[in-house]
């Protein structure tokens, strides 16, 4: 599996958080034929079957990477001297320092290349200059006469930025959307990794909707297909120049990243970091101590409660449309996740109770 080519793929397909058909579609043709069934569900999360060979009824694991990703939206069309400028708010965790001069896509009636801008700095006033923009300042700005703009464009419309994925040097690349495509793409891997070998539980793949506004398609899905356990796969902080050196900040390139915490079960994460002592595959640790803001909640409380374990891709630049990732580390994530996979049996569950009991988790 060419990882660059698929990551290209995935993230130059356009998702915004509540939109996410046409990166639904995309997906659901790339798992197809690693599932023996694939569905779009009613909140659009996209849920892929790939039978266990175990005897029924077989237990089930969930993989949940979300397949939605920050954008914008359209709140105001405004006209000024018979041209259209749209105003516009964030969908999701947009960092407003990166916005200015970007390139995107206004999903009106029809597709609508547009850019970002503003006044130039020489053109404020002295004291505005050094800051950053913000959303009164900023336009969207598609080239069109309000005439022209008529009946294409509204307010609630979806703007998804327009950024190609780049190779970097060694196994790195940047794009956007990387948060959390990576992850889809190490799903994909995965899947592809488990065809050819024997697992008994069953897997259900899922791109979930709407992580990035409200973990949506982690609630649903996981209430819904009533998994044995589940895995949220998302990325993480990798460290940078002029990041902290201490816990929490993964190694770009060094492998997945395993959180502790509130949201993970203490059995799972031990079985997960034994499978890669068995492969010898080096993994981070990395906490949270209240919510880790990931599907790993929205799994986790599904209806009686789901073991759940949280797996991260170390990335770069968080929530812009640079970010960058080793596809070596999702590599990794995929073949880690196969392996933990093809090693469950009938008795997984027992055992994680008992260890809890005994303490020994």
């Amino acid at each position: 599996m060419d990882l660059s080519e698929l990551l290209r793929e995935l993230t130059e397909t356009p998702g915004p958080s509540g939109f996410e058909g046409e990166i639904a579609s995309q997906i659901s043709k790339l798992w197809e034929p690693y599932a023996g069934s694939i569905r779009v569900d009613r909140v659009g999360s996209v849920i892929a079957v790939r039978p266990g060979q175990g005897q029924e009824p077989r237990q089930r694991i969930l993989l949940a990477a979300h397949m939605d990703e920050i954008a914008l939206m359209v709140r105001e069309v405004a006209t000024h001297e018979g041209n259209v400028f749209l105003r516009v708010t964030e969908v999701g965790g947009v960092d407003i320092r990166h916005l200015y001069s970007q390139l995107v896509v206004v999903h009106g009636r029809r597709d609508l290349p547009g850019i970002l801008g503003s006044l130039p700095a020489r053109m404020l006033p002295e004291d505005a200059r050094s800051k950053p923009y913000g959303y009164e300042e900023l336009v969207v700005d598609v080239g069109l006469t309000a005439d022209e703009a008529e009946g294409l464009v509204d307010v609630g419309d979806f703007i998804s930025f327009r950024q190609p994925l780049r190779t970097l040097l060694g196994s790195t690349v940047t794009a956007k959307a990387l948060d959390n495509r990576a992850s889809v793409a190490a799903v994909t891997f995965c899947l592809e990794y488990l065809k050819n070998r024997q697992h008994g539980w069953d897997v259900l793949a899922v791109a979930t909707a709407q992580e990035e506004t409200r973990l949506l398609g982690a609630f649903t899905s996981a209430f819904a297909e009533q998994p044995d356990l589940a895995i949220a796969i998302d990325v993480t902080f990798a460290k940078g120049a002029g990041t902290s050196s201490g816990p929490g900040i993964a190694e770009l390139g060094r492998g997945p990243v395993l959180d502790i915490g509130p949201n993970v079960h203490p059995g799972l994460l031990v079985a997960i970091q034994n499978t890669a002592k068995e492969l010898e595959m080096d993994v981070g640790l990395s906490t949270h101590t209240r919510g880790s803001g990931t599907d790993a909640f929205g799994l986790q409380v599904a209806r009686v409660g789901i073991p759940t374990c949280l797996v991260s891709i170390p990335l770069r630049y968080m929530h812009t449309m640079v970010e960058v990732v080793d596809t070596k580390d999702v590599e990794r994530v995929g073949r880690l996740l196969g392996e933990f996979i093809m090693r469950l049996d009938e008795d997984f569950l027992d055992g994680l109770a008992r260890a809890l009991m005994e303490g020994e988790a």
